[in-house]
């Protein structure tokens, strides 16, 4: 059985709860689509707060500078914790102190790459920072999180590697025009805005796949 091979490209941050929500709904269209399209997923940094102290903000006051109020923050959040529901995810939103800077944890999710387990690590910082209120901000927590997906990543979390790729791969996230995430390109040409149902995600696969032409490297 031939299998078309779909690289896809999804430029998010791990505080935003809709990347963590199009991470799931993803993950539903390719169970759907499996024996008959394989992905290659690779997670792109995009900051949605650059100017982050190092050390972050306390979670009530950036909502309040943000938002205006806590009250007009959770007028929206009911909405995110009912997609969250149906994708299994626990948001706890009241557990989260610090909003932090995720420069790091971009770093992280690019050496995950590289060790090949990045899905996995971005899965555990969603789910340490939204279920369980972690301060994904911090290093000693990065640590930890890494770990809990298989990976060693004191050593790397001490040096500055990654910096630079991270910089560059964020900066090509703007050239391509994205303001909003999660965002993703699939075979670096088409993209998706926003945590689509679904169902939008497997059709959007399969009109990718039928226009690739059979080749040795698509066939199993």
């Amino acid at each position: 059985m031939s299998t078309d091979i779909v690289q896809i490209d999804i430029y998010s941050d791990v505080v935003c709860p809709w990347c963590y929500v199009g991470k799931r709904r993803l993950e539903r269209a390719l169970s759907q689509l499996k024996g008959t399209i394989t992905a290659q997923v690779v997670w792109k940094p995009f900051q949605l707060n650059p100017t982050m102290p190092k050390e972050g903000m306390d979670r009530t006051d950036y909502l309040e500078a943000k938002f205006g109020s806590l009250d007009a923050f959770h007028r929206i959040e009911g909405p995110v914790i009912d997609a969250g529901s149906t994708e299994q995810i626990a948001f706890a939103f009241d557990r989260i102190a610090i909003t932090p800077n995720t420069f790091l944890a971009h770093r992280l999710i690019w050496y995950a790459a590289q060790q090949n387990c990045q899905d996995a690590v971005v899965d555990s910082l969603f789910k340490g920072y939204f279920e369980e209120g972690a301060n994904i901000g911090s290093a000693t927590t990065l640590v930890q999180l890494a770990e809990r997906a298989g990976l060693n990543a004191a050593s790397f979390l001490r040096s500055e590697d990654g910096t630079a790729e991270v910089k560059a791969e964020e900066a090509t996230g703007h050239r391509l025009g994205i303001r909003a995430v999660p965002y993703f390109v699939l075979n670096h040409a088409y993209g998706i805005s926003g945590a689509q149902p679904a169902d939008r995600f497997v059709a959007a696969l399969q009109k990718i796949a039928s226009q690739q032409p059979t080749s040795p490297t698509n066939q199993r």
